[in-house]
This record gives C-alpha cells, structure tokens and sequence, in this order.
C-alpha cells in the first residue's frame, strides 16, 4: 500500500485506484482492436447478459503467481477472466466472461481456478453455469500448470453434466484447450463470421498437412452448425 494510505480515506482512495486498474486491465491497443472488431470487453459481455444491475463480480483483484519469463511485471488484475453471478428474467446464474484483451484470454492456473469457483457455486445452489469464451487457449508461460487448470474444468464439466445446465457463448476465435470445455456443455451460440472452434489453427494445419483452409472452413459457426 502506498504512502498517504494509513488513514481510511486513503485506503478509499487506494481502492479505487485498484477498481480502475480492474476495469482496465486490457492494453489501450488491445481494446481498441477489440472495439474495432465490433466487439464487446468481458465485463460488458457478461453485464448485459444478466438483468440490469443484477451481476455480481467474484475475484475482481486475483493476479496470476507466474513469475518466470518476465510475467512479474505483467500481473494484470482479474488475470483475463472476469467471473461472477447475477440473473436473467429472475433466476439465478453464474457466469465467467473470458478477457482476450489480457494475453489474449489465454488460461492460467488462477484463471482457471476462477472458472472452477464458479462451476462449484452452480452446482452447489443448483444454478446454469454460462461460460462466454474467447480465448486463445492455454497461456504457454504456464506451461503443465495451465494444462492442469483446464483438467479441473473438464472435471467440472462431466461431474456437472445432468445435474445444473451449462451453456457456451464462443464469442472470438478459440483454439485447443479453449473449445474442449465447450464441447462438453449442453448447448454452445456462435457468432458468424466471428466465432472459431477449432483444434489448432489454419497455419498450422498448413504446416502439417500442406492444405490451406480459411478459419470459416475449419471452424465457423456454419462448419458445426452443417450436418
């Protein structure tokens, strides 16, 4: 806590200075080419999937424990995720809206652990889960220690499938671990034209295979909604 901070005043006023660097935890570029793309931030996303007013943030002031690769000085609060709960048309339900402004909403062990708070509160208060993705999958400075928060997820997924409804927004191009999850809920919404499910990505299956595929034709809305 900064000096000037002891007195409750500023302790207020230190607060808010956390609340605005929540708020505004995507880089200026990183929102700008979101807004460019017609898109809504997470915060927003989930806000106005909720009755006005009704959404409640959980674990605004998280920040990933990463410190190798330079990631101490990029600690973002939130860490790309922003979970919470709230209701549409009255009734109860719980929501995490990934962040692709911060590290391109790519997952991390505390990322996931918010995901997993909320899918236990869902099921525990027998409430929907709604995940809104748009992530670029596993944060590679992580690595297995990522790979070990998708694992819970999945965990999630299958102990919860049958007993509460979970429901996918994919709302960007998600990649790899990012549209597992997903795939295992009960109902996904894509956007055409913007919406990608897809393993890996078209540069890749190039550099594989030597076939050339657009993102549509890999993994847009109307590739999984064609039988």
């Amino acid at each position: 806590m900064a000096e000037g901070h002891e007195t409750t005043a500023g302790k207020l006023e230190w607060l808010e200075e956390l609340r605005e660097q929540a708020l505004h935890a995507g880089s200026e570029k990183s929102v700008a080419r979101h807004r460019e793309e017609g898109k809504l931030l997470a915060r927003e996303r989930a806000e106005k999937l909720c009755d006005p007013g009704s959404f409640v943030e959980l674990d605004r002031y998280v920040r990933h424990r990463e410190a190798n690769f330079g990631m101490m000085d990029r600690r973002p609060y939130g860490d790309a995720v922003v979970t919470g709960y709230g209701t549409i048309f009255g009734r109860r339900v719980f929501v995490f809206s990934q962040d692709f402004t911060v590290f391109g909403g790519s997952l991390s062990e505390v990322f996931a652990e918010k995901i997993c708070k909320v899918m236990d509160l869902a099921v525990k208060y027998g409430c929907p889960v709604i995940g809104i993705n748009d992530s670029g999958g596993a944060r590679i400075q992580e690595g297995v220690v990522s790979l070990a928060g998708y694992a819970e997820i999945f965990w999630r997924n299958v102990q919860a499938s049958g007993v509460i409804p979970q429901i996918s927004l994919v709302m960007g191009p998600c990649a790899g671990g990012a549209v597992y999850s997903p795939a295992m809920t009960d109902f996904i919404f894509m956007v055409e034209g913007s919406s990608y499910m897809f393993i890996t990505g078209p540069d890749v299956v190039k550099t594989v295979t030597g076939e050339e595929v657009t993102f549509e034709e890999l993994g847009g809305a109307t590739t999984h909604a064609t039988k």
